[in-house]
């Protein structure tokens, strides 16, 4: 586990709830700004580890903001500040062959984003993720094919794609997929049925998020009147 005091932890969590404070306020100052919260969790994997799915589950909550641009405001440019936790699990016969990689972040997405009729919504963009907290619990299945080559990197730069669609009023559902775009950890793979030939992985977080998101001041969808054609 990384060494961060909980001062530290304090730290951050008040900075998440000033920005959530302050992101709700800004809409009250300026219709171009749109306040948000998101509320959601992260499927994921380890992409070069030895188990596969998106076994893991943790949080992904955060403010938001977003500012449209365009002639029709249908662009807009989203900035995001989550907890978002990642990670890798396998459930073993026994606790002495389960693995499990709990990885904590505090992540910066930004996205740019097309939203058409004001009904659904894609974005793509990156993320900086600062791991605030981790946890591994390894078995000796794992601790026999693997040697860490390197330590586990204290951030994740990642690639997003995101797609959202309007549920009622303000609420949207969102499906994300988030992939590093680069490697958190090398390891060093020995086959037990090749052991003088060990090869070398690289390890990167694949992550499938599912979120609701409420957007504080957004107008409303309004539905277009027809005109009654009087005959004159």
């Amino acid at each position: 586990m990384l060494p961060i005091m909980p001062v530290l932890k304090r730290k951050i969590l008040f900075l998440v709830m000033t920005a959530a404070v302050l992101l709700i306020a800004a809409p009250g100052q300026s219709q171009k700004i749109l306040g948000a919260m998101s509320v959601g969790i992260n499927l994921t994997q380890v992409d070069g580890d030895i188990f596969y799915g998106f076994h893991k589950v943790g949080l992904n909550v955060g403010p938001q903001i977003q500012v449209p641009f365009g002639k029709n405001k249908n662009w807009s440019v989203s900035l995001e500040l989550l907890y978002s936790q990642k990670g890798s699990y396998h459930k073993g016969s026994t606790d002495s062959t389960t693995y499990r990689l709990k990885q904590d972040y505090a992540e910066i997405p930004v996205l740019i984003r097309y939203t058409d009729k004001k009904i659904i919504s894609a974005g793509v963009g990156f993320s900086y993720g600062q791991l605030i907290n981790y946890k591994e619990t390894k078995n000796a299945t794992f601790d026999s094919l693997f040697t860490y080559q390197t330590g586990l990197s204290n951030s994740d730069i990642s690639v997003i794609a995101d797609v959202s669609f309007r549920l009622w009023y303000k609420l949207w559902l969102g499906l994300r997929y988030q992939y590093s775009m680069k490697s958190n950890r090398t390891v060093l793979v020995t086959d037990p049925l090749d052991p003088k030939d060990p090869y070398t992985r690289y390890q990167y977080n694949n992550v499938i998020s599912l979120r609701l998101t409420w957007i504080f001041n957004q107008e409303k969808i309004m539905k277009s009147s027809k005109k009654v054609d009087s005959g004159e």
